[in-house]
């Protein structure tokens, strides 16, 4: 749910706050009519979203005490964690902060607030706070997803890295060859393939939740489409009270799934359309995400070249997937390591 349409940055790649045409900066329905909505559901998770959705830390927490669900989300840009009272941020299960991988790219992107996040993510830590914490990326030109992957990993506050490509709804003036971005993209999927496999050999599950989510279909034989389950079993509700599935495009015809006052089982649903739905690997991919899928900004070759990165992903993980059921029967690793994520977090996976 929107918090806010407001937000405290203006990153390269997203401009800031939410428009006034889209929904309003602040809420404008009722509490009472929030918790009548949620207790629909038998088991809701809420997940925390704007904006910047710590600007309404005193909403936050009236919600959070005026609702049950089984999980807290946050996404945040992590600015403001520091003032989150210590009882709440213990009731969250995961919490993603916006980084974008090294200083020098996140700084670059997002306005030189590399320090100040890392600072926070340390705080959080240290007062206690013991659920996910998931670094989210937003992946761009300037990213090397080989290197800017491994050094979150190496910050031993996170446990998961996740990122999306910053692909289709970027100004035109942020890429200047996205095509051979995608060649080196995809060959540094493929080195840190082969780096999640050595850890893998030492007993080591490394938390990349594209690899994890991907070996979840794999293994398992089960996952949402589109992962996130936006417009199935996910839905986001704006400022001013309307359910949408995907909360990206809160302003798309298509994406209007109903509103507060609508019963929660007689909600919208918005399903993938083609190519996506007679893909082979729609079943890992699930048609990336309904952005994606509905909206071809950048045509058919821009739509295949997105394509070809999830294709590599899931291909790599393929390969992988002999080797760690080698490691599994050898004891090295635990197979229930892999079904990731265990509830819907709000990674999308697929990148």
């Amino acid at each position: 749910m929107f918090l806010t349409a407001r937000c405290n940055l203006k990153c390269t790649y997203c401009g800031g706050s939410i428009e006034e045409s889209i929904m309003p900066p602040e809420i404008t329905y009722r509490l009472d009519e929030l918790v009548e909505f949620i207790s629909q559901d038998s088991s809701p998770s809420i997940a925390f979203y704007g904006g910047e959705p710590l600007l309404r830390a005193d909403l936050m927490m009236k919600i959070m005490d005026s609702v049950e669900a089984e999980h807290f989300i946050l996404q945040t840009n992590g600015l403001l964690l520091h003032k989150v009272d210590v009882n709440y941020l213990r009731k969250f299960s995961t919490i993603l902060v916006s980084i974008d991988g090294r200083q020098e790219v996140t700084d670059h992107y997002r306005g030189g607030v590399y320090d100040r996040v890392i600072r926070n993510v340390r705080w959080v830590r240290k007062v206690g706070y013991e659920g996910e914490l998931i670094a989210r990326m937003v992946a761009t030109e300037k990213t090397d997803i080989y290197s800017d992957v491994l050094h979150l990993l190496s910050i031993p506050q996170f446990s998961h890295v996740h990122w999306q490509i910053d692909a289709v709804w970027s100004p035109d003036s942020l890429w200047r060859d996205f095509t051979a971005w995608v060649k080196k993209y995809n060959s540094g999927i493929s080195r840190l393939a082969s780096y999640f496999i050595s850890r893998l050999k030492e007993g080591e599950v490394l938390g990349i939740v594209p690899f994890l989510g991907v070996l979840k279909a794999i293994l398992f034989q089960e996952n949402m489409k589109p992962p996130c389950g936006s417009g199935i079993d996910s839905f986001a509700i704006t400022t001013d009270g309307r359910i949408v599935a995907c909360p990206v495009c809160a302003d798309m015809p298509w994406n209007q799934c109903g509103d507060i006052a609508t019963h929660y089982r007689k909600l919208m649903k918005v399903y993938m359309v083609e190519p996506c739905l007679s893909c082979e690997y729609s079943f890992a991919c699930g048609g990336r995400c309904l952005f994606f899928n509905r909206e071809r900004l950048w045509g058919d070759e821009g739509f295949r070249l997105v394509c070809s990165t999830a294709r590599h992903l899931i291909e790599e993980m393929m390969e992988l997937t002999p080797e760690i059921l080698k490691l599994s029967e050898q004891g090295m690793v635990e197979l229930n390591e892999f079904y990731y994520p265990k509830f819907n977090n709000t990674t999308e996976i697929i990148p």
